[in-house]
């Protein structure tokens, strides 16, 4: 009989690490689980789910406005807030029965409690009772933080934004990564007036220029404000229940209600870390190796806890090796290269590959870019401005295609596809060569003939 309770305990019940317990357990490993709030994590519970779900109630504003264009006739819509949230609510929480059921059905005990590591083999839960693992795999995902400024604590995060009681009227909303846009994006079609002030020079730092553009200049046709260069100075309460914020441009607004999405910081604190060793880098996140081993013996860590990509396929892809490797004795690594990934904003955004600046850093024989902007199939009778831009980055040495960027209806489920064929090496002959799917917008990214540089 081994001589720990478990050969593998799991801190945080998220996606990567549901999918390494049940990895480890189907390959005859005794699991458990301790999990603080609720399974699923930050993705099921108050991430992605929930918020494509938003996303996709948002987009029927348009879709209700430019159904007349097809001959429709459509009564004045109403939109009801409380029937959207407990729909999320109700799904969510279907979703988090599924995730236990499984790991019940894996044979993985599950604790509802606060987890942390005493000693090289050993964790206690809240309430004092402790058990002892072979090995112990970290998997406490990330939380949003709030700005070092005074008033921080009147400003929600995108925790709290899914179960607001009601909308407000107007929001600020601080940020200018993923979910700053994609929330601003949403709710200003739920019917919230919506400010995003961001202090960087674009929206989207780290993403194609021409693909921050694009999607700025959409934004502000929807009647979004965007604010660049500007920061947060201070927030304090107004006299009806609504916020003043005071902004580093020296505007004062008041809003119903102040958002801030300015990043994230992984779940570190309380763990226990430093009574075993385990080292943690400067942003906060648990150092590992491409193994997602831990500097101290017998500790694993997987998912945004270790800041590589904070994405949630790449923490499910993580545990499995993890789980693979070390208890299925089938030794492989996630592979953290030509990561396809999605902006759900509308338009949304779609893209897997290097950026232009990125490709042109990193190939000295140059690049050719493909690109083009075309008004979709829909927009020509909807009467709406929608566009769709798409974008080529080739390598001129060797013909391969480096980065595919794509703004527009589709350009997530676009974006996929197009990850195979990029991470397959594929050639711009190779697009060349591949027959057109007539009438779609997709087909575009095969007709591109004429280099714009």
């Amino acid at each position: 009989m081994s001589q720990f309770d478990y050969d593998l305990f799991v801190i945080g019940a998220g996606s990567g690490g549901v999918r390494a317990a049940r990895i480890a357990a189907s390959h005859g490993a005794r699991v458990a689980v301790a999990e603080e709030f609720r399974v699923g994590g930050t993705c099921v519970i108050r991430g992605c789910v929930p918020k494509k779900l938003y996303v996709l109630a948002s987009r029927f504003a348009d879709e209700f406005r430019e159904a007349a264009g097809f001959g429709w006739t459509v009564p004045q819509p109403e939109f009801s807030w409380p029937k959207l949230v407990a729909a999320k609510e109700a799904e969510i929480t279907r979703l988090e029965r599924a995730y236990s059921a499984n790991l019940e059905k894996s044979s993985v005990a599950t604790f509802p409690s606060r987890a942390k590591i005493t000693g090289p083999h050993t964790i206690q839960l809240d309430g004092g009772r402790s058990f002892t693992a072979g090995r112990i795999l970290i998997a406490t995902g990330g939380a949003p933080v709030k700005p070092n400024i005074p008033g921080a604590d009147l400003a929600i995060t995108s925790n709290e934004v899914f179960d607001l009681p009601a909308l407000p009227e107007t929001m600020i909303i601080v940020g200018g990564g993923y979910i700053a846009v994609e929330f601003a994006c949403l709710l200003q079609r739920l019917g919230v007036k919506v400010t995003l002030v961001y202090r960087g020079e674009a929206i989207l730092r780290g993403f194609d220029d021409d693909v921050r553009r694009v999607l700025t200049e959409a934004m502000g046709a929807a009647g979004i404000e965007i604010l660049i260069r500007t920061d947060l100075k201070r927030i304090e309460a107004d006299k009806v229940g609504g916020r003043q914020v005071t902004l580093t441009n020296g505007q004062t607004r008041h809003v119903g209600e102040i958002m801030v999405a300015t990043g994230r910081r992984p779940n570190t604190a309380g763990l226990g870390l430093e009574t075993v060793g385990v080292e943690v880098n400067t942003a906060g996140a648990i150092a590992v190796d491409d193994q997602s081993r831990t500097t101290a013996p017998g500790i694993w860590a997987v998912g945004d806890v270790t800041n590589r990509i904070n994405l949630t396929p790449v923490a499910i892809r993580e545990g499995h090796a993890f789980a693979d490797t070390v208890f299925g004795h089938k030794t492989w690594l996630a592979d953290h290269r030509l990561v396809p990934t999605a902006v759900f904003s509308t338009p949304e955004i779609g893209t897997v590959g290097l950026s232009e600046d990125e490709a042109r850093a990193k190939c000295g024989g140059g690049v050719t870019i493909f690109q083009t902007s075309f008004r979709s199939m829909k927009a020509t009778l909807s009467g709406s401005g929608d566009r769709v831009f798409m974008k080529l980055v080739v390598d001129k040495v060797d013909d391969k295609v480096l980065g595919v960027h794509i703004v527009g209806e589709g350009a997530a489920e676009m974006a996929q596809l197009l990850a195979i064929s990029v991470k397959m090496g594929a050639t711009k002959a190779d697009f060349d060569a591949t027959m057109p799917l007539h009438p779609s917008a997709a087909e575009e990214l095969v007709t591109l003939r004429t280099p714009v540089r």
